[in-house]
């Protein structure tokens, strides 16, 4: 499961990419208790959401010409430089060529059925994880997912395992190294045909998802997929922002142990 213990391909960082992040910070504080605290004067507008003291997301004005509100789910690479040539050489596209503050270097790129996602070389990331309101799970949602899996595979070394789901394939994911079920973070589903594009969409532990669902739309959100319970999975929503970035919200079945 989603930890911080982070190895080569596992979620390391999330961010939201916002038009107007004093709203959706004040979105996220009223649905998930988040609170803001800024990266300092020279980020440009770039701070952290935390939850009792803890970073658990990131947000910063969208600088993008035209670009959508949406999540941005980073994966830990050792080589920027090097992931960013493989996946180039897979087939994938490049959107923010590799960049590096400090000890830290990322890149954004967008794999060959164009879901976005980074890449970033740290050692530091998300300070929780599989709690309370923190990701707990990342998942693709992609035109032909047996195109995508490869493309991953030979990037990070990731491994998948199908999954029965209801009227659905489904592939688990998990990192290269360790044991498959402790090394699991997300999974690949197909798309519903004309109902999204492709994507990487987060999914955030709750206690109570129909809770969530109501403070999501008291508070300026939208209801994509409404709460439901999936056998050995738990209760989950599908939900945006008032500015459409999506996300979704789970209360897992059993309830997970950080990793």
């Amino acid at each position: 499961m989603l930890g911080t213990e982070f190895r080569t391909g596992s979620p390391i960082w999330i961010d939201l990419g916002s038009p107007d992040p004093d709203a959706a910070v004040a979105f996220y504080g009223a649905v998930f208790g988040w609170r803001f605290a800024s990266a300092g004067p020279e980020a440009g507008g770039y701070g952290y959401f935390r939850k009792e003291g803890k970073t658990v997301a990131a947000i910063g004005p969208l600088t993008e010409q035209g670009a959508a509100s949406a999540w941005m789910t980073y994966f830990r690479t050792d080589d920027v430089q090097a992931t960013v040539r493989d996946a180039v050489a897979l087939g994938g596209t490049v959107r923010a060529e590799p960049m590096t503050m400090g000890a830290v270097s990322m890149a954004q790129l967008t794999d060959p059925e164009g879901a976005r996602f980074a890449v970033l070389q740290s050692h530091q990331g998300l300070e929780a994880a599989s709690e309370d309101d923190t990701l707990v799970w990342v998942e693709l949602h992609v035109g032909d997912p047996q195109t995508a899996i490869p493309f991953y595979r030979d990037l990070f070394g990731w491994r998948a395992e199908e999954m029965r789901a209801p009227g659905m394939s489904y592939q688990v994911l998990s990192v290269g190294e360790g044991d498959r079920q402790e090394g699991a973070f997300g999974g690949v589903a197909a798309l519903q045909p004309g109902h999204e594009d492709a994507r990487w969409v987060p999914y955030f532990a709750v206690a109570d998802v129909d809770a969530v669902v109501a403070a999501v739309e008291d508070n300026g959100g939208t209801v994509l997929m409404p709460a439901a319970t999936v056998p050995d999975v738990g209760r989950i929503a599908w939900l945006t922002d008032p500015d459409h970035a999506v996300f979704a919200v789970l209360r897992p079945d059993p309830r997970p142990a950080a990793a």
